[in-house]
């Protein structure tokens, strides 16, 4: 395999599991240092042994992205040691509860909005000079084909989504003059933990993989990438403008 992202330092969010920790052996597998933020030790250390494996290297980061002033902190201590950020993948996300609007419990909201919204937020704001010193600053946030469809039920996992684009839409934006492109990223039907949460009686073989998306989020985190302001729609493999339905 070729090393394209080669002495690139990418910061990925819930790198433990799923489509981050998928994302962070991909990019690693193409020589990037991966920092990989996640709230369980023991996965990241899981992951830690996977990007040895493809021979590379990782800073490894317990962390809840609720913990808002450890997020301001990230981005003073990734100065101290890199002096820049190549990659951000804001990966991490949260279902909560499936439930009638007038249902949900307000801690279960603010918890999510808090890791779908402002956790990518703080992110920003904490990365954004870092991001700007990259020669090719990529910044790729994962969204859902949900915030084109008002579904019962879907109201609070489908709002903060909606946030999390008009969010990124805007930093696409401030940034457009720069040398950091930043796009969003829906992977449909995924075979993970939260896709099964959400939908208990499908059956996960019919499902494409994580390691299969993250081979769709890799090249919007490479320097070639000249696309900004766009999502990245997965199951049809086809880039969207911010106001496309899925």
């Amino acid at each position: 395999m070729s090393k394209p992202l080669s002495d690139r330092i990418a910061l990925v969010t819930g790198a433990s599991r799923g489509i981050g920790r998928a994302t962070a052996i991909s990019l690693a597998g193409r020589g990037a240092h991966i920092v990989a933020l996640a709230r369980t030790v023991g996965g990241l250390e899981e992951l830690d042994d996977e990007i040895k494996k493809a021979g590379s290297s990782a800073t490894l980061v317990p962390l809840d992205l609720r913990d808002f002033d450890a997020l301001d902190r990230l981005g003073a201590s990734l100065h101290e040691r890199f002096k820049k950020l190549d990659i951000l993948v804001g990966n991490a996300g949260q279902l909560g509860a499936l439930s009638p609007l007038g249902h949900l419990d307000p801690k279960v909201w603010d918890e999510v909005f808090a890791v779908n919204v402002t956790a990518n937020w703080r992110l920003i704001r904490s990365l954004d000079l870092l991001l700007r010193a990259s020669d090719a600053g990529r910044a790729v946030f994962v969204t859902s084909g949900i915030t084109y469809h008002a579904r019962a039920y879907w109201g609070l996992y489908a709002a903060s989504k909606a946030a999390l684009e008009m969010l990124v839409r805007v930093y696409a934006e401030e940034t457009a003059k720069t040398n950091v492109k930043v796009n969003l990223f829906n992977p449909g039907s995924i075979r993970t933990r939260m896709r099964a949460k959400a939908m208990p009686g499908e059956d996960p073989m019919t499902l494409d993989t994580p390691e299969q998306a993250a081979e769709a989020i890799v090249p919007l985190c490479l320097p070639s990438c000249e696309k900004t302001g766009m999502i990245f729609n997965y199951p049809n493999r086809k880039f969207l403008a911010f106001n496309a339905p899925a």
